[in-house]
């Protein structure tokens, strides 16, 4: 009969031959890592990829309860042992450890209970599966669908990425336009990343952000006495972008005089700070960004068509998201993984109807939209999958006025809920609790964008996805003042 016992720092097997064989005979040349516990949890016995991934040696070891050479995340409230039983079934889970030399490894962990030959529970085998390489992999397929931060795969998406390269070598305007929140800050950066000013500074103004009086000497910069106030040179932001890129976003939001200005700057490159009659040339290129239709703005007489004309040199449009096919799952899978990280959880994904929704989901907030569901979903998620009651509760209400809107003859309760008589009494008031719990979260939601937007209601709406009416009706929906 084959027997495994330990001595020193290795294990034997009796049985196979006249004398022992050591156990790190047989398994130190596997490519995975494996160790043997007693069922106290203390190691028995460590293979050399073992040794490798941990940085223990097997002296250090043996004996040695595994969470002190494991030092996994895992360890402290999903260790696998705990949930196992003598007759289980090998559990395989997904978290990271931590070295010897404190270095953070992604890590499978597959468990499974040892018997003797008398199916008597003797311990357990471990095997660790480092990840990094499969990470890296990941890392690299999603750079082959990126430039800079934007991401997609889709066909729209890649037309943009074929033409960026060319259009950062020349010097010309760029005007991006699309919807709101389609990236067209990261498109601006990315050009100017891979432009010959990528060292020079990148600088971004909004336009529609400040009074047309502040706005100008935010732009141009002003002298010392230019105006009440003004006790000192200030130098502009088409100044402090010198030889590099001035983003300017929401261009048509600009007031007419500095469009006035602005096309000045763009026929001789030179500016001329509030209260200086003395111009200075500086060396800057121009991208601009609108969600706004500027041709008919133009027809509106709400902006300079010489204006349109000059910044329209090279014209970049970012699509929406409900056009680009295939890009949902890609940006979900992206922002679930980055967030997941950011937050220390050991999310794995979506679950079947939380994916299936979002993927139908008509995103007007495009892809910030997006991005903010998942990290709103990731915050308050406490399990491995996220489920339908874990997205914002704005989503929730749109998925009962979907089923409102294509069940006409059905009553809907002003909740949204289902009606008393389709449900359990205990089922319908499960239900409503977490609707109120949702509610809660929403409110909270809104209250921490208006604090970073700093009570900007128009910046809270953009931090939310939302537009700047759906707003509003939230926050008088929620008693926000």
């Amino acid at each position: 009969m084959t027997e495994i016992y330990p001595e020193k720092t290795n294990v034997f097997i009796k049985g196979i031959s006249e004398n022992p064989v050591p156990l790190s005979e047989l398994v130190d040349h596997l490519p995975n890592s494996i160790v043997i516990l007693d069922k106290d949890g203390r190691i028995l016995f460590m293979n050399q990829a073992m040794m490798a991934l941990t940085g223990f040696q097997r002296s250090e070891a043996l004996n040695q309860y595994c969470k002190y050479i494991i030092r996994s995340n895992l360890c402290s409230s999903q260790c696998p042992c705990r949930e196992l039983q003598s007759d289980s079934e090998p559990v395989c889970r997904e978290g990271n450890i931590i070295s010897k030399n404190r270095e953070k490894i992604p890590i499978r962990f597959t468990l499974s209970p040892l018997q003797d030959a008398h199916e008597g529970f003797v311990g357990w085998l471990e095997c660790l599966e480092d990840l990094r390489s499969v990470q890296s992999y990941k890392e690299k397929e999603l750079q082959a669908f990126s430039v800079g931060s934007l991401i997609g795969r889709s066909l729209q998406m890649d037309r943009v990425f074929q033409i960026i390269p060319d259009i950062a070598q020349t010097d010309s305007s760029v005007l991006i336009t699309g919807e709101t929140g389609t990236g067209k800050d990261a498109l601006a950066e990315a050009i100017h990343e891979n432009s010959p000013r990528a060292k020079g500074p990148f600088v971004k103004v909004n336009c529609g952000a400040l009074p047309e009086t502040l706005l100008e000497s935010e732009l141009f910069g002003h002298q010392k006495g230019a105006f009440t106030g003004a006790t000192g040179n200030k130098p502009g932001r088409f100044k402090l972008a010198h030889n590099g890129t001035l983003f300017l976003t929401e261009i048509g939001d600009l007031p007419h005089s500095l469009q006035v200005k602005l096309l000045s700057f763009l026929d001789d490159q030179i500016i001329y700070p509030l209260g200086s009659t003395k111009g200075t040339q500086v060396n800057v290129r121009i991208i601009a960004a609108t969600h706004q239709d500027l041709s008919r703005m133009v027809e509106e007489k709400k902006f300079r068509h010489d204006l349109l004309y000059r910044l329209n040199v090279v014209r970049m449009h970012l699509p929406s998201l409900r056009e680009r096919e295939g890009d949902i799952e890609l940006l979900l899978d992206h922002f679930l993984h980055n967030y997941s990280q950011k937050f220390n959880k050991s999310i794995k994904g979506f679950s079947q109807e939380a994916l299936h929704f979002l993927a139908r989901y008509s995103y007007p907030g495009n892809v910030r939209e997006l991005q903010n569901i998942v990290e709103f979903s990731v915050n308050i998620c406490r399990q491995e999958t996220i489920e339908m009651e874990h997205l914002p509760n704005y989503l929730n209400e749109s998925r009962f006025e979907d089923v409102a809107r294509t069940n006409p003859e059905q009553e809907q309760s002003e909740s949204s809920l289902p009606s008393a008589g389709e449900v359990t009494d205990a089922e319908f008031q499960g239900v409503k609790e977490k609707v109120n719990s949702w509610s809660e979260a929403e409110k909270e939601m809104i209250m921490q964008a208006l604090l970073k937007a700093k009570g900007k209601k128009q910046k809270a709406a953009e931090i939310l996805g939302w537009g700047r009416s759906t707003l509003w009706r939230k926050m008088k929906q929620h008693n926000i003042d």
